[in-house]
């Protein structure tokens, strides 16, 4: 397996490559030559405050997608989120334990599958003080959507942190054979794989779920542009591919989860 780990810090390298990862740096803050980066070949690095980690998809699809190996799984994972066979191994205190607890190869019971996703975040189980928070005249505008768990779905969830009717806007900028069933996904489920992290079976699955995502995003661009304020709004790009993301793993591979655990390198020595 092939596991490509992303950072935003420049002294993370060494802790990344010593967990037997490729270290990705991006972002402003990366100097060092050292790391795999967004900013060379074909690129839109520009664009990292707004669609975080896919500015290195996008660099990886159009600059090394060919050249890898087609029988390897290919993952990703971020400096403080990580795969892992059990979810109760999230307690390490030095980087030597943090690596023990790590995904690095996939068991062979997963051969039958063609994609892996994190397992499920359930918007409908975040206690109500989150939707509050947020939006509190919508919740008192409509108290049926905390009362109904089945109300509170990705459509629901989106529109609440991300802003109100950006997702079906965004939506209608998608082709036809997946229009509909995102609509659909969206308004009637109630979780979604989270993080932007996923592992695939093949540069074919990859450069497939590229092919979609990245046309669509660059549509969006014209509807939302760049002038974007607040962290709900500025990496909507990001939002909106975590989403999709779910949905299209879902619908067109043969997928299984496993857990993803949070531990940041930086507290690690």
């Amino acid at each position: 397996m092939k596991m490509y780990c992303i950072t935003i810090y420049d002294n993370h390298y060494e802790k990344i490559n010593k967990l037997g990862f490729v270290p990705v740096g991006l972002g402003k803050n990366i100097t060092s030559s050292k790391f795999q980066t967004d900013k060379i070949g074909k690129n839109i690095s520009d664009k990292n405050p707004f669609y975080g980690e896919y500015t290195f998809h996008y660099w990886l699809w159009k600059n090394e997608i060919r050249k890898l190996d087609k029988q390897n799984w290919i993952g990703f994972c971020q400096y403080r989120k990580y795969w892992a066979i059990n979810s109760e191994q999230n307690n390490s205190n030095s980087l030597r334990k943090l690596n023990e607890n790590l995904l690095k190869s996939i068991p062979k019971d997963f051969d039958k599958y063609e994609a892996i996703l994190g397992e499920p975040l359930f918007i409908n189980q975040f206690k109500f003080t989150k939707f509050f928070k947020k939006n509190f005249f919508k919740i008192v505008k409509n108290p049926n959507l905390l009362l109904n768990k089945n109300n509170r779905n990705i459509k629901f969830h989106f529109d609440l942190m991300h802003g109100e009717g950006n997702l079906d806007k965004a939506i209608s900028l998608l082709e036809k054979n997946d229009r509909e069933d995102f609509d659909y996904f969206v308004k009637t489920e109630v979780s979604f794989n989270p993080h932007n992290m996923f592992i695939c079976k093949s540069n074919t699955i990859l450069n497939n779920y590229y092919e979609t995502i990245f046309p669509w995003l660059k549509r969006c661009e014209k509807l939302f542009g760049f002038d974007l304020k607040g962290y709900g709004l500025k990496r909507i790009y990001g939002f909106l591919a975590e989403r999709f993301m779910s949905y299209w793993f879902r619908k067109y591979t043969n997928h299984s989860t496993l857990p993803i655990i949070f531990q940041d390198i930086s507290e690690l020595n």
